[in-house]
């Protein structure tokens, strides 16, 4: 039995190392594929972008590791199943789950592992990408110039250029506007031509003109002068250098996200979640509070104003209030009308401007409820697609990257849009937390049970050759002739 689970544990190994670096590598590339425009002409060193793609595949785990466990799965009972190693083991009297055994462990550790890494790991990766990200975003692009298109990523420059040859780097009818003096479009220059040479040091950059003009207003004293005197000079020959931006990437500080949900454990989302509830709360008592004050009880003295509950009681017990109306003149009645419908529709106000702003409160913090459930429905995940995989695999009997990777990518579709779905319903306070993140879960776990129950029972039902022949049996030709007969 050693041998047999050493075997079945190298057979399983492979795939699975092979389909989690595939899947990691796909899911990257849709990554970089939705933020190639914050990457792209920013000047990035290798070693930040080589930082930046490694805290983001750490945060593609979650979707990586149950994919694979699934596909690996499928791919190694299949092939067991296609070489008839799975008939020779059940002849021997090795029953399913005894072959099982080995891999269950090891997908259980892997599990455990799972969310070690979603509690720990997961949370320092999600803040260094989040805040690396930003930074990126912030980060000045290069120097760019285009044919035909204004470009103001020179500092205190506008160029604009006609042609550029790619060969030489030689650029033809430039015009600059030069806006270091801070007065506007008062300094003009146009060349026939002209190169761009960047220092060592890339702090700073030789800009060469040949043969052309420049055009300069001169600043008179006084502002109402409506006389705009201005100067011409001409040249074979310009050169400046112009200081360029630093090419450094800048780095933020941290701990400006790190109170996120996604950037916290399990420990740190309870203590968040306390807190934010307690503030919620507080803010409901201070609603009840104000509106006591200022729109039910607006006469009390200032000794009942410091007990609300006794002065409703005693307001309740010493007045009546209908007798009170009708001992009234009719304008104090009309009066006592209009002040009580403006009150109440200064509450309704209120309460409306209020109830939308605690249901955001509330939002807020189910996601860190959702966050807090999410630590657990990644290890569960791994295991279920085991369990679904494994039998899958031995039932349709068929290995290599074809039918597993379809079979595979339906079922992880089929999980991850009932995932997404009911984290949207609890986010939205459709469903509960805990119901919302783990009904995916709840959906496909019957689904393992009975697979495995079947493969290890052989059971027909499930066997795709049965259907094919009985499919390769129907003729509708008989069919046709029976019913014209």
């Amino acid at each position: 039995m050693k041998r047999l689970h050493s075997f079945i544990l190298k057979s399983f190994l492979g795939p699975l190392a092979f389909t989690f670096f595939v899947c990691m590598f796909v899911l990257l590339m849709q990554f970089l594929w939705r933020y190639i425009d914050e990457l792209v002409g920013k000047g990035l060193e290798w070693t930040v972008i080589a930082e930046f793609l490694f805290y983001v595949s750490a945060t593609l785990v979650p979707m990586a590791l149950p994919l694979a466990i699934l596909l690996a799965s499928i791919m190694t009972f299949g092939n067991m199943g296609e070489n008839y190693e799975l008939t020779a083991m059940k002849a021997a009297g090795i029953s399913l789950q005894r072959i099982m055994q080995p891999l269950t462990t090891l997908v259980v550790i892997i599990s455990i592992s799972a969310f070690f890494f979603a509690n720990y790991v997961m949370p320092v990766a999600s803040l260094k990408t989040t805040s690396l990200l930003v930074d990126i975003k912030n980060q000045k692009p290069e120097l760019i110039l285009k044919e035909g298109i204004f470009t103001n990523d020179l500092p205190n420059f506008s160029i604009k250029v006609d042609n550029i040859d790619k060969e030489t780097g030689m650029m033809y009818k430039l015009l600059i506007y030069d806006h270091r003096d801070e007065r506007g479009n008062t300094n003009v220059t146009v060349a026939d031509s002209g190169t761009m040479i960047t220092s060592p040091d890339k702090k700073n950059m030789t800009l060469t003109l040949y043969s052309g003009n420049m055009y300069q207003e001169v600043k008179t004293k006084s502002r109402r002068d409506k006389n705009h005197p201005s100067r011409r000079i001409k040249f074979q020959e310009y050169e400046t250098n112009v200081p360029l931006r630093s090419t450094e990437l800048k780095r933020g500080n941290e701990d400006r996200y790190s109170k996120n949900y996604r950037m916290l454990n399990l420990k740190q989302l309870v203590h968040s979640e306390d807190s934010l509830q307690d503030q919620l709360q507080n803010e409901k008592n201070r609603l009840v509070t104000g509106l006591l004050a200022r729109h039910y009880f607006k006469k009390e003295s200032k000794s009942m104003r410091k007990d609300s509950i006794k002065s409703q009681d005693l307001i309740i017990k010493t007045l009546n209030v209908d007798s009170l109306f009708k001992s009234a003149t009719i304008t104090k009645q009309l009066t006592s009308v209009s002040s009580a419908l403006s009150f109440a529709r200064k509450a309704r106000e209120t309460i409306s401007r209020k109830e939308g702003e605690l249901l955001v409160q509330e939002k807020w913090i189910k996601k860190f409820t959702n966050e807090w459930h999410r630590k657990f429905t990644l290890p569960f995940a791994c295991l279920i697609f085991f369990f679904i995989g494994a039998p899958l695999g031995a039932i349709i009997r068929k290995g290599g990257l074809g039918m597993p990777v379809i079979v595979s990518v339906l079922f992880f579709i089929f999980y991850y849009i009932i995932s997404m779905t009911g984290e949207r319903f609890a986010k939205e306070l459709v469903l509960p937390p805990a119901i919302g993140m783990w009904i995916s879960s709840l959906i496909i776990l019957p689904l393992g049970i009975i697979l495995t129950y079947k493969a290890t029972t052989d059971s027909a039902v499930f066997n795709i050759e049965n259907y094919i022949d009985f499919f390769k049996k129907i003729n509708p030709t008989k069919f046709f002739k029976k019913k014209n007969v």
